[in-house]
């Protein structure tokens, strides 16, 4: 029976030596280090406070100093290196507050112990003990400064082993004639390590609200990014499947049209007919998922705006006369203007052309109220430059529901075709959007971000 008590002893001791050990290996990793953590500077005051710091320093400095002289009878060459440890304390702990507490609880000890030794042989009644008045003022901004920058538990470890440290030196130790200072100085160290935790934590908080609001903007505009490429998909998905169709029906009559058409040349136009009717079927395998049965709130069907036809043709140029007058029938003053030789543009480029042209439209009805728009259409030998300018409008714009990236989409729909694009304040709190679609997009145009913005307007899109 006694040998398993013992047993049980040694296992018991086992554990709790563990524990302690476990104990005191955290304490050494959160209060044995002397790692850089220094005090940011104000956004608005910047280094204000690390000079308000300074200031108080030296208060507590000259405070010590000569509470240790005049009324602890402590001589100068003790009391002055005690009162500057104090005060280098609070300097201390703008850059490294762990080994600022040790700095600031290794002066109170030391003076604490020379004023014990004066209290004991009475040259000093009455003085203030463990702690002096500028011991305590100083140790509080050493314990708040290290509050705000440390973990909730090394601030409850430094405010613990302070107070134990309090309760050897006045509770074990003890002397003679004296001020108790010790429940007033724990009280007050508990307080200022609660308020610097307390705005630690909100500072923490705040930091991870802006991080998240950041992710959030910036999900929300990668998921409208992805959002517009599968409209230009579905879009060009017609584009594309109308041609490929045209091309298997004239496959398909071509050797109708010619007299006793040879074998050989049957054969190709089949071979073409049948290429054109799997590309085809691999493009609506592949695109064909993207068009929806029905469009989701404040997506467009075909034809633009009309809802009642939303399987039409997509809109090329030839129905940009039809868009202005929309406009016009809305209150709105809108000026085309077509320059150079008008000729047929690729499909893709007359989609894209009418799709900036009608959101810019939208966003000066939306952003410019009353404001004089132009349409600037300019066939160049290489290209298609449109333009759209808004004057200054005539009254306040209307709070706007819509996501805002009006110029993501056009961005995309330039960069696709291997075009440059502008967008930016005009005269007058005006707006102007100017894009060059090539007739001929290079190699590299899938993909490539040519396009340029220089606006951060409402109206949609960031740089």
């Amino acid at each position: 029976m006694s040998r398993l008590g013992r047993v049980t002893d040694t296992g018991v001791g086992r554990a709790l030596r563990a524990r302690v050990e476990g104990w005191l290996r955290v304490l050494r990793d959160d209060l044995w280090t002397a790692r850089a953590d220094p005090m940011p500077p104000s956004a608005w005051l910047r280094w204000l406070p690390h000079g308000v710091v300074c200031l108080a320093a030296f208060g507590v400095t000259v405070g010590a100093v000569g509470q240790l002289v005049d009324n602890g009878g402590v001589g100068t060459q003790i009391a002055f290196p005690l009162g500057l440890a104090q005060g280098g304390a609070m300097v201390l702990a703008l850059w490294r507050p762990i080994p600022a507490w040790w700095l600031s609880t290794a002066a109170m000890l030391l003076g604490a112990l020379e004023v014990r030794r004066q209290l004991l042989a009475g040259g000093a009644p009455d003085f203030t003990w463990p702690w002096t008045s500028a011991g305590i003022i100083g140790h509080m901004a050493v314990l708040l400064l290290l509050a705000l920058r440390v973990r909730t538990r090394v601030s409850v470890e430094a405010l613990a082993l302070t107070a134990l440290l309090t309760y050897v030196v006045q509770g074990l130790l003890g002397a003679g004639g004296y001020s108790s200072t010790g429940v007033l100085a724990v009280t007050l160290f508990a307080v200022v390590v609660v308020l610097g935790t307390a705005l630690h934590g909100r500072r923490e908080a705040r930091a991870q609200l802006v991080e998240q609001t950041t992710l959030t903007a910036e999900e929300r505009t990668r998921r409208t990014l992805l959002e517009e490429r599968s409209r230009i998909a579905r879009e060009l998905h017609d584009v594309v499947a109308h041609h490929m169709s045209v091309i298997s029906i004239q496959a398909q009559v071509a050797p109708h049209l010619v007299e006793n058409p040879p074998d050989e040349l049957r054969e190709n136009l089949a071979g073409i007919r049948q290429n054109a009717l799997e590309a085809l079927i691999e493009l609506r395998r592949v695109l064909g998922v993207l068009r929806s049965e029905h469009p989701g709130p404040g997506e467009p069907f075909g034809d633009a705006g009309d809802e009642t036809t939303p399987h039409a043709p997509q809109p090329t140029l030839d129905r940009l006369g039809a868009l202005v007058e929309n406009t016009r029938a809305a209150g709105r003053e809108v000026v085309t203007d077509i320059n150079g030789e008008r000729r047929p543009l690729p499909p893709g480029v007359e989609l894209s052309a009418y799709r900036i042209v009608q959101e810019a439209l939208s966003n000066a009805l939306r952003h410019a109220p009353g404001a004089r728009i132009t349409v600037r259409l300019t066939y160049e030998p290489d290209g298609l430059e449109v333009e759209i300018v808004n004057g200054r409008p005539t009254g306040p714009a209307p709070p706007s529901t819509g996501a805002g990236h009006g110029l993501l989409g056009m961005r995309e729909r330039v960069a696709m075709l291997g075009g440059t694009m502008t967008a930016h304040p005009w005269h007058w709190d005006g707006f102007k959007v100017t894009a060059f679609l090539p007739d001929v997009p290079p190699a590299d145009a899938p993909g490539t971000a040519r396009s340029t913005e220089k606006t951060t307007d409402p109206r949609g899109g960031t740089p």
